[in-house]
């Protein structure tokens, strides 16, 4: 595949929206920062993204980043992490009053990632895992943010955060947990009257949900989130990756990028590599634009003309 986006899949994004993003200012170094990024986004005809931080409500940033550039729509977001006080409701409430349009379920802090902090001296880890070693030098020892109890029943706090974002109608994602995890909190999000739900990179190794369990979701009114890095980076092979979408449906797919990193293609190019990749592998641009614009769009709560 060719290191930049073909014309047509260009022509394809018009419109469209990145809901996952992790870019400057962060507490790591990052490929782009978001001013920068939301002026390439307008150059494209990209209507915007979405600015997800593992530790901080975005919510503010976004305003005066969409602010600063007409034409582009940055949304903003906070997860759970032990940074904001874990699953706390009160967190979502004000990140809701400044305009957050998603709420991640624990992502670095999950009781499901926990195992990644135990990587031995010299391992090649995530940038955050290498940022909570960071921190465990220093003595500081971050806790866990559990969503469900030792019998596997949903936490109290879990409920009142789910119940926070659906009286603001906020989009629930379900960040780094955990298989039996995410079906018992999607469960508790549908009982909670959460009206959108984004099951985030459902490939990810460690999340790594069988066919049948993304059509299990689906049934329950999720959307699969199919992530730019997750087989870019060797996680998992485009090969499989494309056939999960066949499997469930290129209706029930949102594609996002995840991208940001330092060592990852350029941020604005990720939709339009991944565009190519589904083209190349045979879905027609009804499907391609039902993926990168019609489900980013309703993500991103912005109708489709």
């Amino acid at each position: 595949m060719s290191d930049a986006p073909s014309r047509r899949a260009r022509e394809l994004l018009q419109g469209a929206f990145d809901t996952h993003l992790h870019i400057g200012p962060d507490v790591v170094e990052r490929k782009i920062d978001d001013l920068s990024l939301a002026h390439r986004f307008a150059e494209l005809g990209m209507a915007g993204f979405l600015l997800k931080s593992h530790y901080t409500s975005t919510a503010e940033r976004a305003s005066v980043v969409s602010a600063a550039v007409p034409g582009v729509r940055v949304l903003g977001a906070i997860s759970l992490n032990r940074a904001v006080g874990g699953m706390n409701p009160l967190a979502v409430e004000v990140a809701a009053r400044e305009g957050a349009r998603m709420v991640w379920l624990p992502t670095v802090d999950s009781v499901n990632e926990s195992h990644e902090r135990e990587a031995p001296p010299g391992a090649k880890v995530p940038v955050w895992v290498k940022l909570q070693l960071e921190l465990r030098e220093q003595g500081i020892e971050i806790e866990t943010v559990p969503v469900v109890d030792s019998d596997g029943g949903v936490l109290a706090e879990t409920r009142a955060v789910l119940a926070t974002i659906a009286r603001h109608e906020m989009v629930l994602a379900t960040g780094h947990l955990g298989r039996d995890e995410i079906f018992t909190v999607v469960d508790a999000a549908v009982q909670e009257g959460v009206r959108e739900i984004v099951i985030t990179h459902p490939e990810f190794p460690s999340q790594n949900l069988s066919i049948e369990d993304q059509r299990g979701l689906v049934q329950r009114g999720a959307l699969l989130e199919r992530c730019f890095t997750t087989p870019h980076t060797g996680k998992v092979s485009w090969e499989h990756w494309i056939e999960n979408i066949r499997a469930t449906g290129a209706e029930h797919s949102v594609l996002s990028t995840d991208l940001g990193q330092v060592f990852n293609p350029a941020v604005e190019d990720g939709m339009g590599l991944m565009v190519d990749r589904l083209l190349a592998a045979g879905f027609d641009d009804e499907e391609v634009h039902m993926m990168a614009v019609v489900n980013t769009r309703r993500v991103a709560g912005v109708p489709t003309p």
